[in-house]
């Protein structure tokens, strides 16, 4: 089996970041978001991965590499225009062949994996496997609907009228069949090949579709409150780990992560908590909720539900609540104990009055 990773698109629900820096590369717990799914492609067992990407191409190469860290072989394909995620899997043909592979939406956590899931498939003998979750409101997703044995009856991309909860997730599993399908599909109202289009073509030659109900922890991070969420739903499961520097001043309370190289004077840490190698953290109050990235400041400040990307600087800000800060961006504060919460983009700076 293979793997086809999607991290093009703009990302336009996530600027200013994605104005410079590439979705899939935004971090949760310190980690980017695609890092995340290739590792649990990885533990799927999954070897050959082939990513596809967009005008962001060249940074996602940058940060990920060839793959031999994580025990992958990475091939880059690009995609020149978003034209869907059927268009994709045509775009890939040539390096997917005929083999079995998982199709795995580079922006989406699956925090607890996708092992029992590649296993069902490999043993199932079907065409394809869809992983569903129920959501609150299925409008903005492909719905599947299912009949009594549980396979796909039928998909309907972001109906208005949902006639089931069961949204489809950003993860799939086909067989070559699928190639058939998406070259006979022809682009949707919104100029896309529809992902959707593909399977319930594949439903209607006679293919079985077989839908998987995702049990554990899954998060699209399109959003910045999607981001922060995953945040802490991650931290919260990182072990306890301190080989920086704490001074004995410093109180610790909770499960934190001090990577090698931070140091923290005079504050109180509450986790869960992760603090990036080379940050300097002083006289503040972070946590719970804070995934501080590598080489950041903070100083006299109080942060908590918040990610901070590399190089960040925060300094007198009291009550910091919520925030994403962009890499390398100054953020400062007059006098004050009233909570903030603010989205601030790559290299800005701003001062709040609180």
């Amino acid at each position: 089996m293979k793997a086809l990773v999607l991290s093009g698109g703009t990302g336009s629900r996530l600027r200013p970041f994605t104005y410079s820096t590439a979705k899939q590369l935004l971090p949760v717990a310190n980690k980017p978001v695609l890092r995340h799914c290739l590792e649990k492609i990885q533990e799927a067992g999954v070897t050959e991965v082939g990513i596809i990407v967009g005008d962001h191409g060249d940074q996602i190469r940058a940060a990920i590499g060839d793959g031999a860290h994580l025990g992958l072989r990475i091939t880059y394909i690009r995609q020149h225009a978003p034209l869907g995620l059927a268009h994709c899997i045509a775009v890939a043909a040539d390096f997917l062949g005929d083999e079995d592979f998982v199709m795995y939406l580079g922006d989406n956590i699956l925090a607890d994996g996708i092992v029992p899931a590649a296993e069902n498939f490999r043993a199932s003998g079907c065409d394809a496997t869809v992983l569903v979750a129920p959501v609150p409101d299925p409008r903005a997703y492909g719905v599947a609907e299912l009949d009594a044995e549980g396979r796909i009856r039928r998909l309907v991309e972001k109906p208005q009228e949902p006639k089931s909860d069961l949204a489809v997730i950003g993860v799939y599993f086909f067989t070559g069949a699928i190639h058939r399908s998406v070259a006979a599909i022809r682009p949707s109202g919104r100029g896309e090949l529809e992902i959707t289009d593909a399977i319930q073509h594949l439903l209607d030659s006679g293919g079985t579709v077989l839908a998987e109900r995702y049990q554990g922890y899954w998060k699209d991070t399109g959003r910045p409150e999607d981001l922060l969420e995953c945040n802490r739903e991650l931290l919260a499961r990182l072990r306890p780990r301190i080989e920086g520097e704490i001074d004995a001043e410093t109180s610790v309370e909770g499960p934190v992560v001090i990577e090698a190289g931070a140091k923290v004077i005079r504050s109180r840490l509450v986790g869960p908590l992760v603090i990036g190698a080379g940050s300097v953290i002083s006289d503040s109050a972070i946590g719970p909720g804070v995934a501080v990235g590598r080489e950041c400041l903070v100083s006299s400040a109080g942060l908590s539900d918040s990610i901070l990307l590399e190089g960040a600087a925060v300094d007198s800000v009291p009550a910091l609540r919520h925030s994403i800060i962009g890499r390398w961006a100054k953020l400062s504060a007059a006098d004050g104990t009233r909570p903030s919460r603010l989205i601030v983009g790559d290299h800005a700076q701003a001062e709040v009055a609180t």
